[in-house]
């Protein structure tokens, strides 16, 4: 099977690229990368080399382009992580999130459409279905109640692809998952922003009361049921996965503080995201169900690796650090 992975050297991406390469040896994977500034190919060092590994950089909202693309490489499925994915920069900056995720998410599917591409798994997000009150969990068929430029840029992209299912009949199938952590995760999101910071003593910057709950999968158990969707799953399904454990942000902070070995006087205050989501959680039945998927790396597990992991790649951990990154941490924590 030829793959073509869009945002492949992104945190979620690139993780799948590496798992796809070891454990399916006769597969070959094409990577579509903008590299924009959470795209980093270092993450991709270990496979760089491999035969069955291909590179392209461009830009997934360019129609012409990926008409192109894809009658070049003729992939027989397409694995779509390709988004801008942080909730603070849509806030900030919302016209690169629609840009990206809506109308790339088109240009893919008219490239899918008109090229017969077998197989079109299209990667979202439990955000799309907004806060739930406890103890409501999310099913595939919970009503879409984005609260973000990026959770609606979303729902509008999944709405998008399902229904390139139900009228061109092209074999969609879209899957939401919860809060991924783990190695090579740019240090923007909750727990490589805390871990970093943590290293480095400087201050940990909680929104608000911190009490805000999200459930937390390890971003190989996501990759792995990615595959699992892609053997076993049906065309024009919704499939939510899950990591099973839900805990507030402040207990998230406190355990990355004990892992690390740092005091709590660390943590500071600063003021809430607008319109921040209080809870999220969804239920993974579906997926497990039909395809005999379950996480296997526990909290407990993923979290001590992760510090470890941050902790070894010190270095990494710098350079993406630099640069714009800076700019973007000041505008939005400095003031607050």
């Amino acid at each position: 099977m030829k793959l073509l992975v869009t945002g492949g050297a992104g945190f979620i991406g690139s993780a799948f690229v590496r798992l796809v390469l070891k454990e399916h040896p006769r597969f070959k994977v094409v990577n579509l990368d903008k590299l924009t500034y959470a795209g980093n190919l270092e993450n991709l060092a270990a496979v760089a080399d491999s035969p069955n590994y291909h590179f392209i950089r461009g830009d997934i909202a360019g129609g012409e382009e990926m008409q192109r693309l894809f009658a070049q490489e003729k992939p027989d499925a397409v694995v779509h992580f390709a988004a801008e994915s942080h909730v603070d920069r849509s806030i900030l900056s919302p016209d690169p999130v629609i840009r990206t995720n809506f109308q790339g998410t088109f240009s893919l599917l008219e490239a899918a459409r008109r090229n017969g591409v077998g197989r079109f798994l299209h990667v979202s997000t439990d955000e799309v279905y907004g806060s739930l009150e406890e103890p409501h969990e999310a099913g595939e068929d919970y009503p879409l109640n984005p609260s973000s430029p990026y959770s609606a840029s979303k729902a509008g992209s999944d709405l998008l692809a399902l229904s390139y299912h139900t009228t061109y009949k092209l074999p969609v199938t879209v899957t939401r998952a919860s809060n991924n952590y783990g190695p090579y995760q740019f240090p923007e999101k909750l727990i490589p922003l805390m871990i970093s910071n943590a290293l480095e003593d400087k201050p940990l910057p909680i929104y608000g009361d911190g009490l805000q709950v999200r459930d937390w999968l390890f971003v190989e158990d996501h990759c792995r049921a990615l595959l699992a969707v892609l053997d076993k799953g049906r065309n024009g399904q919704i499939y939510n996965i899950g990591g099973s454990l839900a805990l507030p942000n402040r207990e998230v902070v406190r355990r990355i503080l004990e892992a690390t070995g740092k005091p709590a006087s660390l943590i500071t205050t600063v003021t809430d995201r607008p319109g921040h989501d209080r809870r999220y959680a969804l239920s993974s039945g579906k997926l497990q169900r039909e395809t005999g998927w379950g996480p296997l790396v526990s909290f407990e597990q993923g979290l001590p690796l992760t510090v470890r992991w941050y902790q070894d790649n010190a270095d990494w951990v710098r350079r993406v650090k630099s640069g714009e990154y800076q700019q973007y941490y000041e505008r939005n924590y400095a003031n607050r």
